[in-house]
């Protein structure tokens, strides 16, 4: 019963407003097993009638079952209190106890604020409260207090197992598939043989490619899916497969317990004032348990860190498009820092060799990387980088190099200033091992306590002065010196003679990619079947945009020019394929693959493009084999040959091999016949 105060506190403006009930357990298993508990909060609604209340004035909150009240951001119940106090509406919130509302001291502060500005009483198992009431609100701020002080004093509990239980290797965590806990609470390989085969399968097309895409794409290709196992919902633990996954790949490649590892504490987890969490991996040594061979695995420990060390090479080679990376050694101009303009990704880089020369070909793969997907789009680069180059020699002023030369300078001074602060590190910390040294010394043997205690500073001060030698020289070794003379001098050139000094071969391909990351943001291309269209972001905000032409395909690349065509025609009126080669190499003309000519190529190239050869054009002018020339002065063929030779019939040679064709007789000229020769067979 109520006693004559408390009753006292409820008036008539109380009566006319609603009463709130609140019900709240924090797990469902608690829902679900204790429910003398929920018996207990609803209950509360015969305290209310007794206090004045009719049964329909009295709303029940219960929709908050199953959640903790460590935090009102995900109970909706709380947030419809909250809402119709600070509207006025609600005469009396009820609750079994304080823990009930809340246990978050902002949460339960803020509810007695808005109780107190609206007159809204406050009733719990002990009784009733008006928040306005100094003594009233004062109790309700120390019960609240309590409530989060017991649900910390819970988690430092539970915590506190939770960590001795890990150290140990007993504690029971979430497997991941491929592994399960037996009836005894062992960790064993999974007794489905499909999914050890899987996980296996994964782990040896690995250990064959050297490469998660790979693994992708060969389950891919082979029509393998990888199994996975839902971690909540109604199917909880349940198992499932689908096509395997680049991220996928990573977890399982990454994960240690595939190597017979118990781990605990990889992670950091931490809040963000969003509300959201984030996850750090940490390295080995900061991990709170590792226990190696503590389960059977799949893989031994020195696979397992073999192929994370596989998997940091490839990510330093090829890696995925999270950031543009440093400039490195490659030709290719734009490396990233170019992005597709149909999907938005950050476009990789694909070298080829071709005529001698290195040639770069940009990439837009995300889906084939993580799914198998074909490529989103290719773009060639070597015309890009031309273009992007020449656009860049036409922006770049002499003003801005000069401008550049000043920040160097500015630069250099701070790393100046920044080698003096660590030169004054490593000295203080020299001073400080000197004064442990002496304080060391000055104590008196015979007291070991002391002594030990100042040997103890004193070998830390040791470290400290090795850790900052070590340091200041790593930083020395790292950090650009100042400019010599011969690098002033080039710069100098820079500023007058900028495209000869970008176009020189000596000049490495990584400064002319920091000269375009200084000056160009990003850029963004798109390609069609008719151009290839490409917007460059500068850092200044303007914008510029270049339209090439399609590539061509790999035959019309190959193929023949077609000056080179025509003037093949054109000299095969006077010349032989061997001296048509000559002649165009002389010229300074290649081939469709930019070789230099030969007989055999333009051979090939009168047969391809079906051009009269030499002989059907001498033929078309009326001019006899040495057989029909033979035959007319009835001679052997043989003696046609030593009569060109001795000038008495004109001949012109049709191939490289000496072979020619004659002039016919003029039967107005007599041919002056030699002595020699003989007269052809009779058959």
């Amino acid at each position: 019963m109520f006693t004559d105060t408390a009753a006292s506190k409820v008036s008539a403006a109380h009566l006319a407003k609603t009463a709130l009930l609140y019900v709240r357990q924090s797990t469902i298993r608690q829902v679900l097993h204790n429910t003398e508990s929920a018996l207990r909060q609803y209950d509360l609604r015969g305290r209310a009638i007794a206090l004045g209340w009719a049964a329909d004035q009295i709303t029940v909150i219960d929709i908050d079952q199953g959640q903790s009240g460590a935090s009102a951001a995900d109970r909706e119940g709380f947030q419809q209190l909250v809402a119709e106090v600070s509207l006025g509406r609600a005469g009396i919130v009820l609750g079994l106890e304080c823990s009930r509302l809340a246990r978050n001291s902002a949460d339960w502060h803020q509810l007695l604020e808005l109780c107190a500005m609206t007159g809204t009483l406050i009733c719990d198992e002990d009784g009733l409260y008006d928040p306005r009431q100094f003594n009233d609100r004062l109790l309700l701020g120390m019960k609240g207090q309590m409530s989060e002080a017991e649900l910390h004093f819970i988690k430092a509990r539970l915590r506190g197992g939770v960590l001795s239980k890990a150290r140990r290797g007993e504690l029971i965590t979430p497997l991941p598939v491929g592994l399960v806990h037996d009836p005894g609470g062992r960790v064993v390989l999974d007794p489905d043989t499909a999914v050890r085969d899987a996980a296996a399968h994964l782990f040896a097309t690995f250990e064959a490619t050297g490469s998660a895409t790979a693994c992708v794409k060969v389950f891919r290709a082979a029509g393998l899916s990888f199994p996975w196992r839902h971690r909540k919902g109604p199917r909880k633990g349940e198992l499932d497969w689908a096509p395997l996954a680049h991220s996928t790949a990573l977890r399982v490649l990454h994960n240690p317990r595939y190597a017979g590892a118990f781990t605990y504490g990889r992670h950091r987890h931490q809040k963000q004032l969003n509300g959201k969490a984030t996850s750090r991996l940490l390295p080995r040594e900061e991990w709170i348990s590792f226990i190696p061979d503590a389960h059977p695995g799949y893989i031994t420990l020195a696979q397992y860190d073999a192929n994370r060390a596989r998997l940091a090479a490839n990510a330093q080679a090829h890696g995925v498009d999270r950031a543009a990376g440093p400039a490195r050694e490659g030709t290719a101009l734009l490396q990233g820092i170019i992005i597709c303009g149909r999907c938005g990704g950050r476009m990789t880089v694909r070298y080829h060799h071709r005529r001698g020369q290195q040639l770069p070909t940009y990439i837009c793969q995300q889906d084939s990387i993580e799914h198998g997907l074909p490529a989103c789009a290719s773009v060639p680069g070597a015309e890009l980088d031309q273009r992007i180059g020449q656009l860049l020699i036409d922006t770049l002023s002499p003003l801005v190099v000069e401008a550049a030369f000043a920040v160097t300078a500015e630069l250099e001074q701070r790393a100046a200033q920044a080698e003096a602060l660590r030169a004054a590190h490593v000295q203080r910390a020299r001073y400080h091992a000197d004064l442990a040294r002496r304080r060391y010394l000055a104590v008196d043997p015979a007291n070991r306590l002391v002594a030990e205690s100042l040997e103890a500073d004193w070998n830390t001060a040791l470290r400290a002065v090795n850790d900052a030698q070590h340091a200041y020289e790593q930083a020395q070794a790292q950090q650009p010196g100042q400019l010599t003379a011969d690098q002033k001098a080039r710069i100098q050139r820079l500023i007058t003679d900028l495209p000869s000094i970008w176009n020189d071969p000596a000049t490495p391909a990584r400064e002319r990619k920091r000269i375009t990351r200084l000056l160009l943001t990003d850029v963004t291309v798109t390609k069609t079947p008719d151009a290839i269209t490409a917007h460059a972001r500068l850092r200044g905000g303007q914008h510029h945009s270049l339209t090439l032409p399609p590539p061509l395909p790999a035959p019309e690349q190959r193929r023949t020019p077609a000056a080179v065509i025509s003037a093949i025609d054109e000299l095969l009126d006077r010349h032989t394929s061997g001296e048509i080669a000559d002649i165009l190499n002389q010229r300074r003309l290649t081939s469709g693959t930019g070789e230099p000519f030969h007989r055999l190529i333009i051979d090939n190239i009168i047969r391809t493009y079906r051009i009269p050869t030499r002989r059907q054009r001498l033929r078309a002018t009326g001019m006899l084999t040495a057989a029909e020339l033979a035959a007319v002065h009835q001679v052997h063929p043989q003696t046609i040959k030593q009569w060109r030779r001795a000038g008495i019939v004109s001949g012109q040679r049709y191939n490289d091999k000496g072979e020619c064709l004659y002039q016919p007789p003029n039967p107005n000229v007599p041919l002056a016949r030699p002595k020699t020769g003989r007269p052809p067979k009779r058959l």
